[in-house]
């Protein structure tokens, strides 16, 4: 299990001449073992977004006893990146595939100075939201649903990939200054919570209904995805098997 500022990665997935956290991770752990190592993970994380705790996995030859191995490996991470649990697991487990459900949090500041310590990890937004509306909207995503609204554009999904994603939990809270949304999913598609959250947010602002949210999980209700929020807001709390 590991957490990570994503700020300065473009996202999980390895890509060529760019820094990712699966790119890094994959360099340090090769590094240890001699030989190329893939690293697995729970799912691939945007460009910029965080994680509390992404689960990924591995496989070495390299009988290092896992205490030994994490140590190993956080030294040679850089301070964005840290592991925090390392356990041995069946040859046959997939953090992705066997993950049962996930849950993520959007942290939106809403004073009108925003501290310049938090502007890594919050959206600011100070401006007038009907927080109530908001907190009103945000169950109506609760249950199985067509989130093709909610998406971004990818081939997979162009191909003819489902959109069907199961919602168990989707409640926006105040606590303060700070408004934060949590939802809990069975898996979710790209750009799906910051989309939802863009439309949470224009509900506060008076430009959508609760009927305006229900028509977006109409299957092939034609709505284009959006608005989307910033991706630093975005935190990836923790994944169940």
């Amino acid at each position: 299990m590991l957490a990570y500022d994503g700020t300065d990665f473009h996202g999980w997935q390895v890509q060529p001449g760019l820094a990712t956290i699966q790119g890094t991770l994959e360099e340090v752990i090769s590094s240890i073992e001699g030989r190329q190592v893939h690293v697995a993970g729970s799912g691939r994380t945007d460009a910029g977004v965080h994680a509390l705790a992404q689960v990924a996995a591995f496989t070495i030859e390299n009988p290092i006893p896992v205490v030994n191995l994490q140590r190993a490996i956080n030294r040679m991470l850089p301070w964005s990146i840290r592991i925090n649990e390392v356990e041995e697991v069946a040859s046959d487990f997939h953090p992705r595939f066997d993950a049962k459900a996930k849950t993520y949090e959007y942290r939106i500041l809403r004073s009108e100075i925003c501290p310049p310590f938090e502007r890594r990890y919050v959206h600011h937004h100070p401006y007038p939201l009907d927080v109530e509306r908001m907190m009103k909207v945000a169950p109506l995503l609760e249950g199985e649903h067509d989130f093709s609204a909610f998406s971004a554009t990818d081939e997979k999904y162009e191909a003819g990939a489902s959109r069907v994603r199961r919602i168990f939990s989707s409640r926006l809270r105040a606590e303060g200054d700070r408004l934060l949304y949590r939802v809990r999913g069975s898996g979710f598609l790209k750009h799906m919570v910051r989309n939802i959250v863009g439309v949470l947010m224009e509900a506060g602002k008076g430009n959508l209904t609760c009927a305006d949210v229900r028509a977006r999980l109409e299957p092939e209700c034609g709505i284009g995805a959006g608005p989307s929020v910033p991706a630093r807001g975005l935190f990836l709390i923790s994944v169940e098997y």
